[in-house]
């Protein structure tokens, strides 16, 4: 206990040096990097310059952000500063724009189809959640549009506890941004959730579910959840209440997420599994769902809690299968060309093991 307080208080007093919310919005990166648009959707509060933190708003705000990102960089890098940044090597808020709402919003998407919502984890600010969202857009060419569901983080090494509160607060918010997105006309609703965000986006799922028996499915395309934070007891009960998930249901882990295993021991638990790290897939047979094990891309990637992002191996290979999804019209999105149709497990979980060279074998149980 003495190591993990010691890496929190490492965390927390490194977080305290640097002004985190600040909002740098620098309109010439764009005569240097490329844009790539950020819609988001938040129940952050807001302070009276504009810039967001880490209050509960009483209600969902719309904008739409432009993101700058520099040139010959290589994927699954993201760089950026809170002062001063620098295009030539960082990504740059190049513009912000409020939404009044749903409406609005409409009339930026123009008629767009698809629409990803990328749910951010603990520990993480508004802009920095845009950056984020822009980098997986850009390395990954993520068809149709993106939008984040940015909820009120404290975005400190120590505000874990506040960040599970606030996450909890958060499901209305989701569930009404996906109720939105689907009146205003968009037909394919995709969820990418990463880390708390993961615990976020099942909660909100089984709390509609209880309300509308099948709401998940009707209004979701998709579900990836990356690195869940997640205790397998919870994620199971969470499952029985949603009964038929959408399809295709993906959970991403490493068994080498060394974030997940301090999340356990925060919990008293330091022997067990997150569902983010599993080691085996047995407590989850009986569902409907896709794991896929990404452990062999950890060496290569920047952050062992966030390989599907910083994985320059696995993007490639991710990119490179929903290519291939594109192409043969495959409405799944891509990421099932991983392995054939006919290896899939067709009355329960399928888990898919990545290896370095980037095969992708079906594990047998």
């Amino acid at each position: 206990m003495l190591r993990l307080s010691i890496a929190f208080l490492a965390v927390a007093t490194l977080s305290a040096c640097v002004d985190r919310t600040a909002q740098v919005t620098v309109p010439s990166a764009l005569n240097v990097g490329s844009a790539e648009t950020v819609y988001a959707a938040t129940t952050r509060g807001r302070n009276p310059d504009g810039t967001f933190n880490a209050d509960r708003g009483e209600r969902v705000q719309y904008h739409k952000m432009t993101v700058s990102i520099p040139p010959n960089r290589t994927p699954g890098t993201l760089e950026f500063s809170y002062a001063n940044p620098k295009p030539e090597k960082q990504f740059v808020l190049a513009n912000t724009t409020d939404l009044s709402g749903p409406r609005e919003l409409a009339n930026q998407l123009r008629g767009e189809e698809d629409v990803s919502i990328f749910v951010h984890g603990y520990n993480s600010t508004h802009t920095e959640t845009a950056f984020r969202a822009a980098q997986l857009a850009h390395d990954l060419d993520i068809p149709g549009s993106v939008l984040i569901y940015s909820w009120p983080s404290q975005a400190r090494g120590a505000g874990y506890a506040y960040d599970l509160d606030s996450m909890l607060f958060a499901r209305d918010g989701l569930e009404k941004t996906i109720r939105d997105l689907k009146s205003i006309g968009v037909k394919r609703v995709v969820l990418v959730a990463h880390s708390m965000g993961g615990a976020l986006s099942m909660e909100m799922m089984r709390q509609a579910e209880l309300r509308s028996p099948g709401w998940s499915r009707r209004n979701l395309d998709g579900v990836f959840l990356i690195s869940p934070d997640l205790d397998i007891d919870v994620f199971r009960s969470q499952m029985d209440s949603i009964k038929t998930p959408p399809d295709p249901f993906v959970v991403m882990v490493s068994q080498k997420d060394k974030i997940l295993n301090i999340s356990a021991r925060i919990r008293g638990t330091p022997g067990s599994e997150r569902l983010g790290n599993i080691s085996t897939i047995e407590a989850l047979a009986d569902y409907p769902i896709e794991v896929i094990d990404a452990t062999a891309f950890n060496s290569d990637a920047e952050s062992s809690h966030f390989v599907a992002a910083t994985s320059p191996a696995l993007l490639s290979l991710l990119s490179s299968a929903r290519r291939v999804g594109n192409t043969l019209g495959n409405r799944r999105r891509g990421i099932d060309y991983l392995i054939p149709n006919n290896q899939r497990n067709p009355s329960g979980a399928t888990e898919v093991v990545l290896s370095e060279t980037g095969q992708a074998q079906v594990a047998t149980q």
